[in-house]
């Protein structure tokens, strides 16, 4: 699986480059450029192979998966935000709006979400009823159906009176989080407009396992590894599957999810090995 999940980093870095540079020159263009570098690109992984799942040609996904990846950057720079949970440390360097300005990090994750739609739309991801399919299931799982509905709950969370219990976690971090790991894995099926269900299964499995790692490395990571500040959460007491679970029961509870999600893809068989390796990936990661 890691080969192919530096090929998929390279190709979708490369598209990420080309859309960008296609923009007018300055300071926005350089923060988003600056935005897209680096990441673990799982999301992408996920588009390439749903794809690849379902007949669709790499060409027909990558502007999907590059679409993915710009609007993940644009929540990350947003999420970093003074306003927002305050970071200055992001994939090893500084974050956006540390890096140049508050009002170029907020303008820079506009342009990127609206960048994603662009790549959407392009013409070589597929007929336009395709692309259709895709712009819908993208606006529900990235709007305030999903994954800015989960960052409001988070945000609320933090003032409200009685901390969250595990339910209502699981269904903040499913949208925040979850939300655009579900488009991502069912995206191929929605291009080929094949039955997604499976997948579907897959990515909700494969979501919560992923932030319950996360979770864990907060506590567990290495600053210098994560390339993000650790501990966060516990100093904030914001209620998290390890606050809830402790520690070990937050780690059985990712095995089971990465089962669940392996059992998920049983109906494509050996084709679906690098899913299977990438549920496991997600919770055996130090970043």
């Amino acid at each position: 699986m890691q080969a192919r999940l530096d090929e998929v980093k390279a190709q979708v870095q490369s598209a990420l480059d080309a859309a960008i540079a296609d923009l007018p020159q300055g300071e926005l263009r350089d923060a988003m450029a600056y935005a897209t570098v680096g990441g673990k690109r799982l999301r992408a992984f996920l588009v390439m192979e749903s794809a690849r799942l379902h007949g669709v040609q790499a060409e027909a996904a990558l502007p999907v998966a590059a679409a993915v990846e710009a609007l993940h950057a644009y929540s990350l720079v947003h999420d970093d935000l003074p306003a927002m949970d305050d970071d200055d440390l992001r994939r090893g360097m500084p974050t956006c709006h540390v890096q140049w300005s508050e009002a170029t990090a907020i303008l820079a994750g506009d342009a990127l979400q609206t960048l994603a739609f662009d790549l959407l739309a392009r013409d070589q991801v597929g007929d336009a009823a395709a692309r259709l399919r895709l712009i819908r299931a993208f606006s529900d799982a990235v709007g305030a159906r999903g994954m800015v509905w989960g960052q409001a709950l988070d945000i609320a969370a933090e003032t409200a009176v009685d901390a969250l219990d595990l339910k209502a976690v699981k269904r903040l971090q499913g949208a925040k989080t979850g939300a655009l790991i579900r488009f991502a894995a069912m995206s191929g099926a929605l291009i080929a407009d094949a039955d997604s269900a499976a997948l579907d299964d897959y990515a909700t499995a494969l979501g919560l396992a992923f932030q319950i790692a996360d979770d864990i490395l907060d506590v567990t990571g290495d600053e210098d590894v994560t390339g993000k500040r650790v501990g966060k959460d516990a100093d904030a007491g914001k209620a998290t599957f390890v606050s809830l679970l402790g520690l070990e029961g937050a780690q059985d509870e990712a095995r089971r999810y990465v089962t669940r999600a392996e059992d998920a893809l049983s109906p494509y068989g050996d084709a679906a090995g690098n899913l299977r390796d990438l549920a496991r990936f997600v919770i055996e990661r130090d970043t």
